[in-house]
C-alpha cells in the first residue's frame, strides 16, 4: 500500500500542546510523530515510558537494536519508521549496504550469523508472532534471555509504531529520506 500524501490526524503544533507534554519536546522542535501523537497527550506521555526503554535503555546492542527496527519498519512498509531509523542506524555502526540489505532476503545480505539471527527472528514474529525454536538457538548462542526479551519488545514495538504510523498518515520530517530505491 502505498504511503499516505496527507496525514489523517493532523500534527498539533508545539505550540499548541498541553502543558504535561511540552517538556517531552525540550528543543521546542518536535518530530511529525510526535506532533501527532500530541493530540492524544496522555497516551503520548505514557507511551514515550516505553518507547525511551527500547530506544536507549534496553540492553540490546545499538546496532542490532536497528537492524531489527529497520527490518520491521519495511516489513510493514512504514516509510516514516524506516526513514527515521536509517539515520540512527547509520549512527550506530551500520553501513549503507546493510540499510538496503534490510529490504532484501536475508541470503542477498552478507551478514553475521548473529545479524541472520535478528532478521530471522524480525521477520518470524512478523508472519507467526512467534519465534522458532532454530531462531531462539541462534540468539541464544549470543544473547542473555533479558536481550532475547528486549528483541521480541523492540520488534512489537515498532510494530505498532509502524500501525500507527501508517494509519495516521504521518508525513515524513524534512530531511529524512524516503526508502532505498
Amino acid at each position: 500500500m502505498p504511503r499516505r500524501s496527507s496525514p489523517r490526524i493532523d500534527p498539533l503544533p508545539f505550540e499548541d500542546w498541553n502543558e504535561s507534554i511540552t517538556r517531552l519536546a525540550p528543543d521546542g522542535k518536535p518530530f511529525n510523530i510526535f506532533k501527532t501523537l500530541a493530540n492524544h497527550p496522555e497516551l503520548m506521555r505514557r507511551w514515550i515510558v516505553f518507547g525511551n526503554h527500547i530506544l536507549s535503555k534496553s540492553t540490546l546492542p545499538a546496532r542490532e537494536r536497528e537492524i531489527a527496527i529497520l527490518r520491521i519498519g519495511w516489513l510493514c512498509q512504514s516509510e516514516y519508521e524506516f526513514g527515521q531509523h536509517t539515520r540512527i542506524g547509520l549512527d550506530s555502526g551500520m553501513t549503507e549496504a546493510e540499510i538496503v540489505a534490510v529490504t532484501k532476503d536475508i541470503d542477498a545480505g552478507e551478514w553475521s550469523d548473529k545479524d541472520r539471527a535478528i532478521l530471522a527472528a524480525t521477520d518470524e514474529l512478523h508472519a507467526n508472532y512467534d519465534i522458532s525454536d532454530e531462531t531462539w538457538a541462534a540468539l541464544a548462542a549470543d544473547w542473555s534471555t533479558e536481550q532475547m526479551m528486549d528483541l521480541v519488545f523492540s520488534v512489537g514495538q515498532y510494530t505498532l509504531v509502524s500501525m500507527a504510523l501508517n494509519t495516521f498518515g504521518v508525513q515524513l520530517d524534512k530531511g529524512v529520506r524516503p526508502f532505498p530505491a
